[in-house]
């Protein structure tokens, strides 16, 4: 019995219009690869793409990898390097009695004890404290409307150089330098003092707002001041800022004895820099006067007064052998004149 022989048939599989035959018997083959193994055109080669997405995956996890070493090696030498800068830091040589040696307040002759556990002595120039003020302070601020100024001032009375972080908590004001609630004091040096200008950004009938001075490594160690901030009768236009040209009418005492040093008509320019003295120039920031600017005065008179108190250091305390080296003054101002331009 004839049997016919027939081929096996072939399976084959029809991709993209092509017909391939599908190898069924084992790689180990002496055929040649390229008869084993046709070549498939690209645009059918489903694992081209697989291929170069894990490719580009690895790639890329291996960047991130190495990108995240370097960041972690980064922060830790910043944090080497924070540590060389502040672990030095002698707490007990930021401290006097239990206080911390620095003091804020405002210029305004408006302040007085913030927890009311303390008042102020009969003799400011005679004490003997190593301090200026008795304690923390709270102010009163009476504001002209939205963009009026006041200075702050912090002294250093300790004999080591300080770093101080300022913040303002209770919205509404910023420190004019950044317009920011927060701003770094560098390098306020021993037994100095630095004065700033705040802004009112925000038209409030009251307010009560705190500025903290915190020490730069030593988080524990702040001064508070309270601030209670409400409208005056009046609003103005013009609100004088640091820089500006200024005509005003001052009255000067002793802030001790009560006696009339001075008065007259001086043009200063507001902060800084200053012509007169310190405590003088930035006790201009904070009036105010509406958009005649005053350039009919005295036949209209719209600028404001205000009362400031100056301790030594922003007033004659670094005029060695000045009369008035030891004194602390009050000082009135009245603003008569105002920069024809801003």
């Amino acid at each position: 019995m004839n049997c016919a022989q027939t081929s096996p048939e072939v399976p084959t599989l029809m991709t993209g219009g092509q017909f391939y035959a599908l190898v069924t018997r084992s790689w180990i083959s002496d055929t040649p690869d390229e008869v084993e193994h046709p070549p498939i055109p690209l645009g059918l080669n489903n694992m081209a793409i697989p291929r170069a997405a894990l490719v580009l995956s690895v790639v890329t996890g291996l960047g991130l990898l190495f990108s995240s070493i370097w960041v972690g090696l980064s922060a830790m030498s910043f944090l080497d390097d924070l540590e060389a800068s502040f672990g030095t830091t002698d707490v007990e040589m930021l401290n006097d009695d239990g206080r911390w040696l620095w003091e804020v307040s405002l210029l305004f002759d408006t302040c007085s004890s913030r927890e009311d556990d303390w008042e102020w002595p009969d003799s400011l120039a005679s004490q003997d404290d190593l301090f200026l003020l008795p304690g923390e302070v709270r102010c009163d601020w009476q504001h002209q409307g939205d963009g009026d100024s006041a200075s702050i001032v912090v002294h250093n009375r300790g004999n080591q150089t300080l770093n101080l972080v300022m913040e303002i908590s209770g919205g509404a004001v910023v420190f004019a330098v950044n317009s920011e609630p927060y701003l770094i004091i560098n390098e306020l040096s021993a037994n100095e003092s630095t004065i700033m200008e705040i802004n009112l950004i925000e038209s409030v009938s009251e307010r009560e707002i705190s500025v903290t001075a915190t020490h730069i490594s030593v988080l524990q160690a702040q001064v508070r001041m309270d601030v209670s901030i409400f409208q005056g009768p009046e609003s103005r236009d013009i609100h004088i800022q640091d820089g500006d040209a200024v005509e005003v009418h001052y009255t000067v005492w002793d802030a001790d004895t009560g006696e009339e040093l001075d008065d007259g008509t001086w043009v200063e320019n507001a902060g800084e820099p200053w012509f007169s003295i310190e405590g003088f120039g930035w006790s201009a920031i904070g009036l105010d006067i509406d958009n005649d600017r005053g350039v009919a005065f005295p036949l209209t008179d719209t600028g404001t007064t205000h009362v400031t108190l100056l301790p030594p250091p922003i007033a004659y305390g670094n005029s060695e052998g000045h009369e008035l080296e030891e004194t602390w003054l009050r000082f009135e101002l009245k603003l008569e004149r105002a920069p024809v331009s801003e």
